[in-house]
C-alpha cells in the first residue's frame, strides 16, 4: 500500500486540524460567537471536507479508467502495427503491476512500432512514386503525373509487399535505361547521317520531342513508346536516304571516271572531283566523311555529268578511233592477226553516214575490247611459254656456234662471262625437250576447247613446234654421227702413228676456219628459223666435205685435247 506524506498522515492531520480547531475556539470567544452558530460552522467545515475528498476520489477513479483505457488502445494499436508491418515474428507479453507501470512498458514498443510505419510509408511512398514516375515517362504523360501523390495502403507495409514493389521498380528502371540507351543510339545515329548528309540535326530531332534537344528545365528525354517509335521510323528513312544518294553518288561517280577515261580529261580535272570516285567502292557502313553524301555535291556531280557529256558528243570520232587503237594493241600483244586497215575503214564509213548511234558504238567496241582482253588472257600463259622456248633456242643457236669456236678457251676479254654463259645455256637446253612437250600438249587443249587454231605471228604455233622438233632431231643426229667420225679418225690417227711414228702438234690458238667466239649474238625467233636451220645444214655439210677434221671437234670438253692437257 501506497505511504501518505507526513504533512497528510492521519495523526499530523489531526494534530494540525486540533490546532486549527483551538485556534478558532479563540477566535470565536474573543468574538462572542454562540454555541449554535460555532456548531453550524464546524458541520460546514466537514461538509466542505467531505466534498474536496470525494472529489478527489471521483478523479482518481477517472484517471484509473483513463489508464486502463489507454492501455488498451496501445495494445490495439501494437496488434494493427505488428499485423500491418508484418512483424510475426514479434511478441509483446504484458508485465504485471500497476497501471503506471504497465503503460511505462507498453510507451516504448508502440513508439518503436510508429517509428517504424512512418519509415515503412515513406519507403512505400518513395517507391511507388517512382514507380509512377516512369511508368508516365514510358506512357508519354510524365508531366501530368509529378503533381498527384501515389495512395499507400498502411493495411498493408509489409516487407514482403514492399520487395515486390522494388524489384517492380527494379524492371521498369531497367527498362528505362534500355529505353534510353535505345534513344542516345537513334539520336547519334541521326547525327552521324546529319554530317554525312548536311541536313539540321537539331530541327530534325526537335521536331521528334522537344526533350531531346532541350534540356534546360531539367526535363528528362522522353523514353516513350511513341517517340522511340518516331526515331526508329527516323533512323530507317535517314538510311534509306542515304542509300539511295551514295547509290546515285557511285553511278554518276563511275559515269564521271568512264568520261574523263574517254576524254583524256588531266589529273587536275580529275582531282576535283576525287572524292565523289573516292565512293564508288565504298560500303554504306564505311561512307562517314562530313558532307560527302550533301544535296550540293550531288548538284555539283550532275552538272559536271552533263558538261563532259556535252563535250564527249563532239570527241566521238577521235573516242572511236581510240578504242580501235586499243583493241589493236591488245592483239598485237599477244601476236594476233587483225586486219587494221578493214576495220578503220569500216568505222570510217559508219561515221560517215551518220546512221549510227555513236554511244552504242562505242559500247559495242568496249564489249570487242573486253573480249579481247579475254582471249588474250587465254593466250597469256602459252605466251609466256613460247617466250622462254624463244630464249632457250636462241641460246642453244648461240651455245652451237660457241663449242665450234677453237680458240673459245684462249685468254682473252670475254672469255669468262662465255664460260658462264655456255654453262648456264647448257642447261636451258638441256630442258628445251620437255618445254617444247609441255607447250605442244598447251596448245592442243587449247585448241581443243577454242575449236580454232593457236596462230602466232599468222603462223600455227603447233606447226612451228613440231617443225622445230624434227630439225631438231635432225640437228642431234646430226651431232651423233659426227662424234662418231671423230672417234673413227682419233682412230685412225693413233694406228698412223704407231706405223710411222708420231706427227708433229698443231701449236695452241691456231685455227682451222672458225675466227672468235660469238658474243651476244642475236638470232632469229623460233617463226623465222626455218632459213636458219637450213643454212646451218648446209654449212656444217660444206665442212664435212672441205675438212678431214669436222668443225665441232672440240664440242665437248672431256674429248677436247687442250682442256685434256692442264
Amino acid at each position: 500500500m501506497t505511504t501518505l506524506p507526513p504533512s497528510l498522515s492521519p495523526s499530523h492531520s489531526q494534530t494540525t486540524c486540533a490546532s486549527l480547531l483551538q485556534e478558532l475556539q479563540i477566535i470565536w470567544d474573543e468574538i462572542g460567537e454562540s454555541d449554535g452558530e460555532r456548531d453550524k460552522m464546524l458541520l460546514e467545515l466537514e461538509q466542505e471536507c467531505l466534498d474536496i475528498y470525494r472529489r478527489k476520489v471521483e478523479m482518481t477513479r477517472k484517471f484509473k479508467a483513463d489508464l486502463h483505457h489507454s492501455l488498451a488502445l496501445s495494445q490495439s494499436e501494437i496488434a494493427q502495427l505488428v499485423s500491418a508491418l508484418g512483424e510475426h515474428s514479434f511478441s509483446f507479453l504484458r508485465e504485471k503491476g500497476t497501471l503506471k507501470q504497465q503503460m511505462s512498458s507498453v510507451r516504448p514498443v508502440l513508439e518503436d512500432l510508429r517509428s517504424k510505419k512512418e519509415q515503412r510509408v515513406k519507403d512505400f511512398t518513395e517507391t511507388q512514386s517512382q514507380i509512377a514516375r516512369i511508368c508516365a515517362e514510358i506512357a508519354g504523360n510524365g508531366q501530368s503525373i509529378m503533381s498527384s501523390d501515389p495512395q499507400v495502403n498502411e493495411h498493408d507495409l509489409t516487407v514482403k509487399k514492399l520487395g515486390e514493389l522494388k524489384s517492380h521498380l527494379q524492371e521498369l528502371q531497367n527498362e528505362k535505361i534500355i529505353r534510353l540507351q535505345k534513344v542516345n543510339n537513334h539520336i547519334n545515329m541521326i547525327h552521324e547521317l546529319s554530317v554525312v548528309m548536311s541536313f539540321d540535326f537539331l530541327k530534325t530531332v526537335s521536331g521528334i520531342h522537344s526533350s531531346l534537344i532541350d534540356l534546360a528545365n531539367g526535363q528528362s528525354k522522353s523514353i516513350s513508346n511513341d517517340t522511340l517509335a518516331k526515331l526508329t521510323g527516323m533512323v530507317h528513312s535517314l538510311q534509306q536516304e542515304k542509300q539511295t544518294r551514295l547509290q546515285k553518288l557511285q553511278c554518276l561517280g563511275s559515269t564521271l571516271i568512264e568520261l574523263w577515261d574517254l576524254l583524256d580529261s588531266p589529273a587536275d580535272e580529275r582531282k576535283r572531283f576525287e572524292h565523289v570516285t573516292s565512293l564508288i567502292s565504298s560500303s554504306i557502313d564505311e561512307v562517314s566523311r562530313q558532307g560527302c553524301l550533301g544535296l550540293d555535291i550531288i548538284e555539283q556531280v550532275e552538272v559536271e555529268v552533263e558538261r563532259l557529256n556535252v563535250l564527249k558528243a563532239s570527241k566521238m570520232k577521235e573516242l572511236v578511233f581510240k578504242r580501235q587503237n586499243e583493241l589493236e594493241e591488245i592483239y598485237k600483244g599477244v601476236h594476233m592477226d587483225v586486219n587494221s586497215d578493214a576495220a578503220r575503214q569500216i568505222l570510217i564509213s559508219l561515221i560517215e553516214s551518220d546512221n549510227v548511234d555513236m554511244s552504242n558504238l562505242l559500247s559495242s567496241m568496249d564489249d570487242q575490247i573486253a573480249k579481247a582482253k579475254q582471249e588474250a588472257l587465254s593466250r597469256r600463259d602459252i605466251l609466256d611459254k613460247v617466250e622462254k622456248w624463244k630464249h632457250a633456242s636462241e641460246e642453244e643457236k648461240w651455245l652451237d656456234d660457241y663449242e665450234k669456236d677453237e680458240n673459245r678457251y684462249s685468254a682473252g676479254r670475254g672469255v669468262h662471262k662465255n664460260l658462264k654463259r655456255a654453262e648456264k645455256a647448257r642447261i636451258l637446253v638441256s630442258k628445251l625437250p620437255s618445254v617444247v612437250e609441255n607447250l605442244i600438249v598447251k596448245v592442243k587443249a587449247w585448241e581443243l576447247e577454242k575449236g580454232i587454231p593457236f596462230l602466232y605471228e599468222k603462223a600455227s604455233l603447233l606447226d612451228m613446234l613440231e617443225e622445230y622438233t624434227v630439225l631438231r632431231q635432225e640437228r642431234e643426229e646430226e651431232k651423233r654421227r659426227s662424234r662418231e667420225q671423230k672417234r673413227l679418225q682419233e682412230q685412225f690417227a693413233a694406228e698412223q702413228e704407231a706405223l710411222f711414228g708420231s706427227r708433229p702438234k698443231k701449236p695452241l690458238g691456231q685455227t682451222n676456219t672458225m675466227v672468235g667466239t660469238p658474243m651476244g649474238r642475236r638470232v632469229s625467233t623460233p617463226s623465222g628459223r626455218h632459213g636458219g636451220v637450213s643454212s646451218l645444214k648446209e654449212r656444217r655439210g660444206s665442212a664435212r666435205v672441205n675438212n678431214v677434221i669436222p668443225l665441232n671437234f672440240v664440242a665437248l670438253p672431256k674429248d677436247d685435247p687442250v682442256s685434256g692437257g692442264n
